[in-house]
């Protein structure tokens, strides 16, 4: 049995469910295996995991019909439903690789090879290291990966983390306390929870200690047990900071590692302690070591082609100027 919460942000609960909710009724009627209790601008759904990953897709489309053209009647319900019975046919039931509901009951799931290679190495590996290009969705299934494995009671908390390479001597003319300074380094961490948990859930996690996120160098020191650990941007942590890291482990704990190679921002290129986790630390029992590349990237279509195009004339350069190629390494 699964339940998810769906939340109608800055729609009208009356208009999209219509009068004594007979809209509502309508959409419970293509779906006569779930339960759909509506309280205010939250909707509550009970059943089995396909019929509440199919309901939820096909209400998802309906919420961005809405937002488009600001109304809703029977017919367009008829129009997004209407099909239900032959998506079911054609899935046979198996949603095995959605990972958790988003706060607007979207399913999140691996959505490429690599992806679901860290789904699955997760089951049985207790420290993942995830390196490639920005927009391979390495952290975003991480995060998810923590959520579920915390709403299942896996862990006791989430702690997310990422070295701060640029809050040294400029830290200090932010505006702001400690925490607002730290914060833009942060701000893609929450952006993810966002997607996975309501804000009121999640800001009671993070005022209780249950979410827990914070720079790097606040690691120092703590053993972390009974917790999801996910380290971000790990190509701009240097050897010893990775591997004070890795040293946190604590009982019952999963840890994983993110980060690109090639968008180092250290002084000197050769001090990331990511390049040098991966060397050691491959082929280890226990670690799992992930190569994403341009095939998983899931953002817009044009990332693919830039990171392409960045790897070409890195190439190109290397081979007309191998001299030049080796500096840049240092």
């Amino acid at each position: 049995m699964t339940e998810i919460s769906i939340f109608l942000e800055d729609i009208d609960p009356v208009v999209f469910f219509g009068t004594n909710n007979t809209q509502l009724d309508k959409i419970q009627g293509f779906f006569p295996k779930i339960k759909i209790l509506s309280r205010g601008n939250e909707i509550k759904c009970m059943g089995e995991e396909s019929e509440i990953t199919l309901f939820a897709e096909k209400f998802n489309e309906l919420l961005d019909y809405y937002r488009k053209y600001r109304r809703l009647e029977e017919a367009d319900i008829e129009k997004y439903f209407l099909d239900a019975d032959h998506l079911r046919s054609a899935s046979n039931g198996h949603f095995e690789d959605v990972i958790v509901f988003g706060t607007s009951g979207k399913p999140i799931r691996a959505r490429t090879v690599n992806q679901l290679q860290l789904v699955n190495d997760y089951r049985t590996n207790d420290l993942i290291i995830a390196e490639g290009p920005a927009g391979t969705g390495k952290t975003y299934t991480s995060i998810a990966l923590a959520v579920k494995a915390l709403k299942d009671r896996e862990v006791k908390k989430i702690v997310l983390t990422r070295p701060a390479v640029e809050a040294g001597e400029r830290l200090g003319f932010l505006p702001g306390d400690m925490k607002e300074k730290l914060d833009p380094y942060l701000q893609p961490l929450y952006d993810a929870l966002h997607d996975m948990l309501p804000i009121k859930k999640l800001e009671t996690w993070i005022e209780d200690g249950t979410v827990q996120i914070a720079p790097l160098a606040f690691m120092r020191g703590r053993t972390l047990e009974n917790a999801f650990v996910i380290l971000d941007e790990a190509q701009n942590a240097t050897m010893s900071q990775l591997k004070m890291f890795l040293t946190r482990m604590g009982v019952s704990s999963k840890f994983i590692m993110t980060g690109d190679a090639t968008q180092i921002d250290l002084p000197k290129k050769t001090d990331s302690g990511l390049i040098q986790a991966i060397r050691i630390l491959t082929d280890i029992e226990g670690i799992s070591v992930i190569r994403f590349d341009e095939r998983d990237i899931v953002r817009h279509k044009l990332v693919k082609r830039i990171v392409r195009a960045y790897e070409n004339e890195e190439s190109v350069t290397s081979q007309a100027n191998p001299k030049t190629g080796q500096d840049r390494e240092k």
